[in-house]
C-alpha cells in the first residue's frame, strides 16, 4: 500500500482530489445524520450542505473552500439552535398535556372524595332508620333522604359533564397549537414555503392515490454570482423575493416548496401541457427583475431560473419522475448559457 507521504509526493493533484472527495462524502454525512437526529429539520441541513457540495463540484479553489467552511459552520450552528429549540417546544407541548390530564384526575378525585362523604352520611341515615318505630317519621326521612340523594347525584352529574367538557375545550386547544408546531416544522425558515420534506410527503401520498400529476423543478441561474457579489444577505432576499413570487402565479391547489438551496419544486395536478401553460405564466410574472438588500446598499438584479416539467407515469418511482424533470431542467439551463 502506498503511504500517504508518498502518495502527496508522487501526485499532489490526486491527492487533493481525493481529500476533496472525502471532504464533500463528509458533508453528505453530516446532512444525513442531521436527519436522523431531529427529521422536521434535518431537511434543511442536508439541502444546504448538498448545494455546498454542489457548489465544490463546480469550483475547487482555496477560496471556495474556505468559503464553504464557513457556511457549513453556520449551517450547523443555525441547525443545532433551531433543533434545539424545536425539542424544547416539544417538552412544554408533553408537560402541557400531562399537566391539563393531572389537573382533571385531582378534580375528579375531590369530586369523588366529596360525594363519598355525602353517601356514607347517607348510609348511616338509614341505619339510624332502622330503629325508629314511628312510620310517619320514617317515611319523611325517607323522602327527605331520597331528595337528598337525588340531588347529589344530579349535581355530581353536571359536575362530571362539566368536567369533561373543559377537559375536552382544553384538548381542543392543545391540538390547536400542536397542529400550528407541525405547520410551522413543514415550512422552510427562509421563504416559508413547504420544505423539502413536506414536499416529499406530498409526492408520496400523490402517487398513492394515483391521480395524474406533474412537478416542475426550478434552478436559479447566477445565484452564485449575486452571493459572490452583493454578499449572503443579498442572495436571501432574492431567494425570499422570488419564493413570494412563485407561489403567487400557482393555484392554491398547488404545492411550492424550496428543493434546497436555489432550487424550487412545484406538485400540481394535471397533465404535461398544464405544467407548461404554468411554466410559461412563470416566466411571464415570476422572471424578472428584483430590488435587493445588500452590501453597499439596494441593488437591482435580474431574476430567472432554469425550468424542468415532468409528468408522473404509473409505476413510475419518485427518483425517476424527479430525474426527468431534473434532466430537463439542465436542459433548459444549457440552452441559456
Amino acid at each position: 500500500m502506498i503511504s500517504l507521504k508518498k502518495l502527496i509526493a508522487w501526485n499532489p493533484e490526486e491527492m487533493f482530489r481525493e481529500t476533496l472527495r472525502a471532504y464533500r462524502g463528509a458533508l453528505e454525512a453530516m446532512g444525513n445524520s442531521g436527519v436522523q437526529a431531529c427529521p422536521p429539520l434535518g431537511t434543511l441541513l442536508q439541502s444546504g450542505l448538498w448545494n455546498l457540495q454542489a457548489q465544490l463540484a463546480d469550483e475547487a479553489t482555496p477560496r471556495r473552500i474556505g468559503e464553504t467552511e464557513e457556511r457549513v459552520e453556520a449551517e450547523l450552528r443555525q441547525w443545532g439552535s433551531q433543533s434545539a429549540e424545536y425539542y424544547r417546544r416539544k417538552t412544554e407541548e408533553f408537560k402541557e398535556i400531562l399537566i391539563i390530564m393531572a389537573r382533571t384526575a385531582n378534580t375528579a378525585g375531590e369530586r369523588d372524595q366529596r360525594y363519598s362523604k355525602r353517601f356514607t352520611e347517607f348510609t348511616a341515615q338509614l341505619h339510624s332508620l332502622a330503629s325508629m318505630d314511628d312510620l310517619s317519621k320514617i317515611r319523611d326521612s325517607l323522602v327527605r333522604s331520597a331528595n337528598e340523594l337525588q340531588a347529589s347525584v344530579n349535581q355530581m352529574a353536571q359536575e362530571g359533564a362539566d368536567a369533561v367538557a373543559h377537559l375536552r375545550t382544553e384538548l381542543r386547544e392543545y391540538q390547536s397549537k400542536l397542529e400550528e408546531s407541525e405547520r410551522l416544522a413543514s415550512l422552510d425558515s427562509l421563504t416559508g414555503l413547504e420544505n423539502r420534506r413536506r414536499m416529499e410527503a406530498v409526492l408520496e401520498l400523490r402517487v398513492a392515490q394515483r391521480r395524474a400529476f406533474s412537478v416542475v423543478m426550478l434552478d436559479l441561474n447566477g445565484f452564485k454570482r449575486v452571493n459572490d457579489t452583493y454578499g449572503h444577505a443579498a442572495g436571501d432576499d432574492v431567494l425570499k423575493q422570488f419564493a413570494k413570487e412563485l407561489r403567487e402565479v400557482f393555484r392554491a391547489t398547488d404545492d411550492v416548496g424550496r428543493w434546497g438551496g436555489d432550487e424550487f419544486l412545484v406538485v400540481l395536478d394535471g397533465g404535461l401541457e398544464d405544467a407548461r401553460r404554468q411554466v410559461e405564466r412563470v416566466r411571464q410574472w415570476v422572471f424578472g427583475d428584483y430590488v435587493v438588500r445588500g452590501e453597499g446598499g439596494p441593488h437591482k438584479i435580474a431574476v430567472n431560473a432554469s425550468v424542468g416539467a415532468a409528468v408522473w407515469k404509473p409505476g413510475e418511482t419518485l427518483a425517476e419522475l424527479l430525474a426527468r424533470a431534473d434532466t430537463e431542467m439542465y436542459r433548459d439551463k444549457k440552452a441559456g448559457k
